[in-house]
């Protein structure tokens, strides 16, 4: 009892030590990033440029400042990678260290309160101290679970959209608009995921790239089968010389194969997802109706016999 409370005072001052420098933190670096904004192309507008709530605020320095120190010290968290992982899941604006100071937050959270839980429960020690590492264990891979989830659900949300675009890409090409004009207007007619990356591909090539090039970070972001499909038709098309409009009126008769090749696939494994609830809920209950009342005959047959 004596080690628990002294690890949680230890605990309690490294929070406050780090709330406390995090409240001193200097804001000029992020106002100099926000006023180097104009020179790229881009205009800051008054929900960018509101200050956010005071624990938000708070809750990111520390996060910061719990990156920078988790980020230095271990050597497997490779920032690039964490970087396309966050790009992918459509978090733009948290930068990687932010990131991991949010599972550093989660890990040293998690566990205090699995802790708390203990003493209050009173469950044995051994078992408190399981639950502990478990509460560990869990805040550590929680984030990067939700990031996954979420990257996911993007990745099927962009499949989904892309035949739509590729669709009004025909007609805009078609009516004599050149690609990147197409893609400007797509981008204002499609929502979601796909359209945040088609915009993010547009204020690339803003900034001097290619629309090639554009395309190839578009397709970093969402590495999906669709997205490649599209893509390398378009840079194809590109190298060959070959009519934009043909090469997008194969790929969209292409995606609605894919599109019904996917629909088939899902319907086929319905009867294997069905199974556990079938066998596990149904099953059991009409046994229980059907069979119940000859199991209490049988029961009192054999009883008074």
């Amino acid at each position: 009892m004596l080690l628990v409370l002294i690890g949680s005072l230890i605990l309690m001052g490294t929070a406050f030590t780090l709330l406390a420098r995090a409240a001193g933190m200097s804001r000029v670096r992020t106002k100099d990033t926000l006023a180097q904004i104009d020179t790229y192309g881009f205009s800051v507008t008054a929900a960018e440029t509101a200050p956010a709530g005071a624990a938000r605020s708070l809750v990111d320095a520390v996060a910061t400042l719990l990156g920078q120190a988790f980020a230095s010290r271990l050597s497997g968290l490779r920032e690039t990678q964490i970087r396309q992982e966050l790009m992918s899941a459509g978090l733009y604006s948290l930068t990687p260290k932010r990131y991991i100071g949010y599972r550093a937050i989660s890990l040293i959270c998690l566990p205090i309160v699995m802790l708390w839980m203990t003493l209050v429960t009173g469950v044995p020690a051994l078992l408190g101290v399981a639950f502990v590492a478990i509460g560990a264990i869990m805040g550590w891979v929680t984030p990067s679970v939700i990031v996954r989830h979420r990257t996911d659900r993007r990745y099927q949300e962009v499949e989904q959209e892309l035949p739509e675009l590729i669709d009004l890409l025909v007609v805009t090409v078609e009516a004599g608009l050149g690609f990147s004009g197409s893609i400007n207007v797509a981008s204002t007619r499609i929502k979601g995921a796909l359209g945040d990356e088609l915009r993010l591909a547009l204020q690339e090539q803003t900034m001097g790239l290619s629309i090639e090039e554009a395309l190839r970070n578009m397709l970093d972001r969402c590495e999906t089968p669709a997205m490649r499909a599209f893509v390398r038709s378009v840079l194809q098309g590109e190298m060959l010389g070959v009519s934009i409009g043909q090469i997008m009126r194969n790929l969209a008769d292409e995606m609605r194969k894919r599109r019904k090749a996917a629909a088939e696939e899902r319907a086929q494994r319905a009867p294997i997802k069905i199974l556990f609830p079938l066998i596990f809920m149904i099953f059991p209950a009409m046994f229980i109706v059907l069979l119940g009342p000859a199991a209490f005959s049988m029961i009192d047959a054999f009883g008074g016999g």
